[in-house]
């Protein structure tokens, strides 16, 4: 979706939508539109939308009145979101190809119309790359949205909010994209061609190199699949911080389970299983295109777990890169062996003044909190009380969980330092207990479990069913309001 910005119409435009203010005089319309407005009972609530025709110049216009709530409202970036959203779910396979966004008087500021275009490109985005027979009416022909009379500054103001959609639309692509096309390689090699004159620095560890980092954990959930293992690092250096703040996502590319198979049915949704993976490379995409002022480092540990006769067994002991032993108790509670191996590497080699990792790591985060939040787990108040604010800003919520040693107590093993899962209780609790082994004493730390986020089984506010994106904007906004002041 092409977002753009002009002084007034151009003559042929033949779709306006003029945002409007909650309980706001429909005033300078059309006296049609705003009859129709008013027996419809249109009153601007956010989303709402009201639809009219009217003659312009001996030419008839598409006039849309589109609700964006209360000025003042604590959610007014979100509603403005929704709003631009619901216009071009409105519109997307209407066979329009443009819309003319008029906010002359509409009282919106700079990042109100940054706010409103957001929406309507983020809920453009969708993956029909492999759809040959769709008919011409289920086809997008939605292509670009025009704003006229934005006050002073909104489009400079858009430009960085071009740069986040950016990052989430490149998550959903690599998220999106199936487990045949998308492995450790092809994920490697997509992050690589998209950053290209960005300004981002891409390293990469092989098997052997891992290997012989010492990473067993990691390599032991590799070891089943023909597809070698990758760790992508990325790197953005802008400036602040000496001291890097690092984001590590887990990357299971495709996950069966291993030996401890997954059912069947559903399985193929195991191809988001590299989601926080995904939304660490979008959000370094974001930040690099509107040039954070923030030095981050990005590691993704990216493998499939399959089950093959090389597989690694329940019971099998496995060496991680920091020297603790791991009983795997269970090859499905894998994501957790991926990310130890890159929290051990990440500090070792950059030391960061803080970790934040992104996971789809257990099904019972869903169990506890649906796809309304993802959890939390820190170590550190202020830095969990910081991510927490972050989200809510963007409206990619978290809910903080409790961590502490009985917790930890439950991953003890008899013959290791530790078991790769507990018991069938507060599954998502001794996960991050698990992790918080690996994190070093004195480092701020705080692990999201995103598992109920980063796919939707039907359209949401701004986006398709399918890949959300959830999770780069959150880091984009964290790293704007803690990393860059």
């Amino acid at each position: 979706m092409k977002i753009s910005f002009a002084v007034a119409p151009t003559a042929d435009a033949r779709v306006i939508a003029r945002p409007v203010n909650q309980n706001s005089p429909l005033a300078n319309l059309d006296p049609a539109i705003a009859e129709g407005a008013k027996v419809t009972r249109f009153a601007g609530k956010a989303a709402q939308l009201f639809e009219g025709f009217v003659s312009e110049g001996g030419k008839i216009v598409r006039t849309f009145l589109l609700g964006v709530g209360e000025t003042g409202d604590s959610a007014r970036a979100g509603n403005l979101e929704k709003a631009g959203a619901a216009l071009t779910a409105r519109l997307l396979t209407s066979g329009e190809t443009m819309i003319t966004v008029d906010c002359t008087g509409s009282g919106l500021t700079p990042a109100d119309v940054a706010s409103l275009a957001l929406g309507v490109r983020l809920r453009a985005w969708r993956h029909d790359g492999y759809r040959t027979t769709m008919k011409d009416d289920q086809k997008p022909s939605l292509v670009e949205a025009v704003f006229v009379g934005a006050p002073e500054g909104a489009e400079a103001v858009w430009q960085v909010e071009a740069a986040v959609a950016e990052g989430v639309e490149f998550t959903r692509e690599l998220v999106t994209e199936p487990g045949n096309v998308i492995y450790p390689e092809s994920f490697v090699a997509r992050c690589q061609k998209r950053y290209e004159g960005t300004g981002l620095k891409v390293s990469v560890l092989d098997d052997a190199e891992m290997m012989a980092l010492g990473m067993g954990a990691l390599m032991g959930v590799a070891q089943g699949s023909p597809r070698p293992a990758r760790m992508l690092v990325i790197e953005w250096n802008g400036g602040g911080d000496a001291k890097k703040t690092a984001f590590v996502g887990k990357g299971v590319t495709f996950d069966t389970g291993g030996i401890s198979l997954k059912p069947g049915a559903g399985m193929e949704d195991m191809k988001w299983d590299m989601g926080g993976a995904g939304a660490v490379a979008g959000a370094m995409l974001a930040m690099a295109l509107r040039g954070a002022k923030a030095n981050v480092v990005a590691v993704c540990g990216l493998v499939e777990n399959m089950p093959d006769g090389l597989a690694q067994r329940p019971g099998d002991v496995v060496k991680t890169m920091s020297g603790q032993t791991v009983e795997v108790i269970n090859t499905d509670a894998e994501g957790r062996l991926v990310l130890c191996d890159a929290l051990t590497w990440v500090q070792k080699n950059h030391a960061p003044a803080r970790i934040l990792d992104l996971a789809t790591l257990t099904g019972a985060i869903i169990a506890t909190l649906g796809n309304e939040y993802a959890g939390i787990f820190s170590n550190d108040d202020g830095l969990a009380d910081s991510i927490l604010a972050s989200g809510n800003k963007v409206g990619e919520r978290l809910w903080r969980l409790p961590m502490g040693p009985a917790y930890d107590k439950m991953i003890d093993s008899p013959i290791a330092d530790m078991k790769n899962m507990g018991s069938k209780y507060a599954g998502s609790i001794t996960a991050a207990q698990f992790l918080l082994r690996f994190v070093e004493k004195g480092t701020p730390w705080a692990h999201l479990d995103i598992a109920g986020m980063v796919w939707a089984d039907k359209p949401g506010a701004t986006w398709e069913k399918g890949a959300t994106g959830y999770g780069v904007r959150l880091l984009d906004r964290f790293a704007r309001d803690t990393l860059e002041g």
